[in-house]
This record gives C-alpha cells, structure tokens and sequence, in this order.
C-alpha cells in the first residue's frame, strides 16, 4: 500500500485537506483527515487529466506542416492533410508503438492520465491487411501498457471519401474497412479489455460513413453499451458539402437519423447554428474541443458561451499534438473566447467566479466520453470547504493523481482561492511534479520513469520514417 498526505486536495467542487490517501490494487483504499503538519508531500493535489481526441501518429508531424504550399497562398486543413497522408503512409506497428510511448509519456508529464485514441491507420500502406488486423490497434494498447496510460481504444470507420460516397484515394486505402470487417476487428478486440484499457466504437466523419452503414453500426449488439465518438462540423466546407448532399447540415442529420446520447463524444463541433448548440447540450453528448489543433489547423472557434448556457458536456483533447499540454487547451479555449468576444472571464460564472476552477472541471467532467470511471472526477465533491472532508469516503476510486509542484516560483503567494487560476494562466513552465496512474508513480520530479528509452526509441522511429519522405 502506498500512502500520499497531501495539505490540499482539489476536485470539482472545492479543495479539502490536509488529508492522506491510501492506494492499493489501482484504487483509494481509504482517505482521512491528517493534521497540517503530517502532510509532507504533493502540496497541491489534483485528479488526473482525461484527453478525449488523439491521433498518436500525428505526434511524428508536429512541426512539418508549418511551411506554405508551394504556389497555394489559401493553405488550409485540406492542404494539411498532405503532410499527414505522406507521414500515415510509412507508418508500421513498430514505428506506431515508437511514436504513441514518446507522446503518452509527454501526456502523463503533462497530467493527462487517460487518454481516448482515435485510430484510423489500420492497414498496411497499400490497403492491405495486416497478417493479424489488429496489429495497429495492439501497438496502440502496447504503448499505453508500457507507459501506464488509460487508454480508450477507438478503432475507427472509414468507408468513403466524400458525402457523395466516392470510394477511397489510394493513400487514405490503409484506413478504409466496410462494415463487416470493422465490426470483426472491434470483436476481436473486445476480449482485451481490462481496467485500464475500455473499446469503444468510432466514425471517422459523416463524409467517411455513409447513412445506410451507419444504421447498420447502431444495430449491431457489437457497439451495445460501447463509446462512440465523431469528427464532426470541423470546417466550413464540410458543412456545405453536407447540405449540398444530405439536405441538412452534419450536427443536424447526426441528431435527425442517429440515437446520440450520453455515450456519444462529438469532436470539434466548431460550426454549429444556435439550435444546433441547444440541441447538443440537451441530447447528454459530450463535445470533445481541441483548441491547439483546431487553432494551427484554422478551423475556428468553438462557441462556448452558447453551450455552457445551455448546459453542455465537454471535454479536451490534444488531438493532433503539436501541442500536449492540457494547461494550454484550456488556456486557449479560454483565449479564443476572449479574443471573439472581446470580454475576459468568459468560461466563469457568477456561481464559480474563477475561471481556472470552471475549466478544469469541465474538462474531468468530459471524462465520462471514455466510457470508464477515470478518477476522482468521478466522484465530484459537494460545495466549497477549507476543511478536511470529513465523511468524504474515497474508497474505490481509481487512483489516477496530478501533484503540482508546491516550491514553484510561480505558485508563491497562492492558495486556494486562486491555486488552478494560477496553474492555467501564468507562464509556460510545466508545473506537474508527479504523477500517479493505477495507484503506481509514473512522473517524479516532472520525469516519466522510461523518459530517456522511450525518447531514444522514438528518436530511432522518426530517423526511419523520415528516410522514406
């Protein structure tokens, strides 16, 4: 059993502490009050960060789609898109694995402690299966086994390039199943499933499924009770394409012709009509908001605002990872509001007036979309208290923790009124001191346990992915 006496323990809802946590078998065995000055670790103590939208291989591009197209001027996500096709073409389940430990173990340095990955590179690079389908899909669960991770495993449906159902490019051919051969993958898949690693089923867009294959998935006892997550209104030009084809715009015809509720994550949702907001928030889905990804991608703003108002779930996600820091999704989700509106303080609330506070239980409270209990945010706290939580029983819950470090220069002065407004909104130095998943220390001191291995084997992958460019 391992014991953490911290002097402040924060989650939705309030701090307590000083109080001491006992792990044992992944979970918080016990929790109870400590006096202040038995609490000689982790000053302030926080629940573990889910990541609701990875595409791990993309980890490999970060910084080489940052250079106009040659002859374009209009770049775009669509001419985005090249760079990414050419790095999907040369990955293997060796290289993937490579790739998917660096980034994971920059998530948990960065206090991300599950993580949803939404996996679409199934094939060989010529279409082809592998001798054993899953061979991605493993390299996947490998990495996130390896370096203590959560892992919500989205195997992803991808049929067509376009709502007209024009059949695959060559170089989008090693994502492409029909319905029948996604639907043997997500069960052969199903029987790995284990505390740390939840099946879910995923649509790569509307554009990539058509509505008859759609129906189809909804019906099979396959996806019963599963996670199902959607890239959804992105970009303009998606939405355009959809009315032109299906008479309606995507949030619309997901929610006219789709049985979306609780266990639906819609990814993006930028470009969404008023009624189209109000609808999401009502329909108990999860809206999962990348803001890094869908800054450097241009794909505009979420409307936040809106859906807070209406009472909307959400989440983040680091999706494309040119950045893998929760501090800045939510800084910038936070930002782009401020910046289109004009005014500051835009996610707070007159009932929760910090801003900080607002955010980060958000995004735990997005967690449900990985279809597993991730964690203290699980088990939010009623009201605000500077007291230990006495009858607050703990017991059960996964113990998957944040420590931020407490010597911080950056921290002087602060305490609880103002501690996670600090943490998200000052400066850019990772703050994350350790972090536990499982009950099991990963980070200490800011470092991964396998930090140095794993950047040299990744430092290998990418020599060999880029020798074939």
């Amino acid at each position: 059993m391992t014991t953490i006496g911290t002097a402040a323990l924060w989650q939705p809802g309030g701090w307590s502490g000083p109080v001491a946590l006992d792990l044992a078998d992944g979970r918080i065995r016990r929790s109870q009050a400590l006096e202040p000055a038995a609490a000689t670790n982790a000053s302030w103590l926080l629940p573990g960060i889910p990541n609701l939208h990875s595409h791990a291989f993309q980890r490999a591009m970060a910084g080489f789609a940052e250079r106009r197209s040659a002859g374009q001027g209009n770049d775009s996500f669509w001419t985005w898109r090249e760079t990414m096709y050419a790095f999907a073409a040369r990955m293997t389940p060796e290289t993937l694995y490579a790739v998917a430990c660096q980034l994971y173990v920059e998530m948990l340095e960065a206090g991300y402690t599950w993580v949803c990955e939404f996996h679409y590179l199934h094939h060989q690079a010529d279409g082809r299966a592998y001798d054993d389908p899953a061979a991605m899909s493993k390299a996947l669960i490998a990495a996130a086994a390896d370096t203590g991770i959560g892992l919500t495993l989205l195997p992803v449906l991808y049929m067509s390039a376009g709502f007209d159902g024009s059949p695959l490019a060559p170089r989008q051919r090693r994502f492409g199943h029909d319905l029948e051969a996604y639907l043997r993958l997500l069960s052969s898949l199903q029987g790995l499933q284990c505390d740390r690693l939840r099946l879910g089923a995923a649509l790569h867009s509307l554009r990539a499924v058509p509505p008859q294959a759609l129906s189809g998935l909804m019906e099979s006892e396959v996806c019963d009770e599963m996670p199902i997550h959607i890239h959804i209104a992105e970009q303009p030009a998606e939405v355009a394409e959809c009315l032109a084809v299906r008479g309606a715009r995507p949030v619309q015809w997901l929610l006219e012709n789709a049985p979306v509720d609780e266990r639906w994550c819609l990814v993006h949702a930028t470009h969404m009509t008023e009624a189209e907001t109000r609808a999401v928030a009502a329909s108990s889905a999860t809206v999962a908001i990348c803001p890094t990804t869908e800054a450097n991608l241009g794909d505009g703003v979420f409307s936040l605002p809106d859906y807070l108002a209406a009472g909307g779930a959400w989440g983040i996600g680091s999706d494309s990872h040119i950045s893998v820091s929760p501090v800045e999704e939510l800084r910038w989700l936070e930002y782009g509001q401020r910046l289109t509106s004009g005014q500051r303080a835009v996610a707070a609330s007159a009932g929760t007036p910090s801003v900080g506070e607002t955010l980060l239980a958000g995004a735990l409270h997005g967690g449900r979309a990985c279809g597993a209990a991730v964690g203290l945010a699980s088990m939010p706290m009623q009201g605000r208290s500077d007291q230990p939580a006495a009858g607050q029983d703990l017991a059960g819950i996964r113990a998957d923790l944040v420590a931020l470090d407490g010597q911080a220069p950056i921290l002087a002065g602060h305490g609880r009124e103002s501690l996670i407004d600090a943490w998200l909104f000052s400066g850019n130095r990772n703050l994350v001191d350790r972090v536990w998943t499982d009950g099991r220390e990963r980070v200490n001191a800011g470092r991964h346990h396998r930090r140095e291995p794993v950047a040299d084997a990744y430092r290998r992958a990418l020599k060999d992915l880029l020798a074939g460019s």
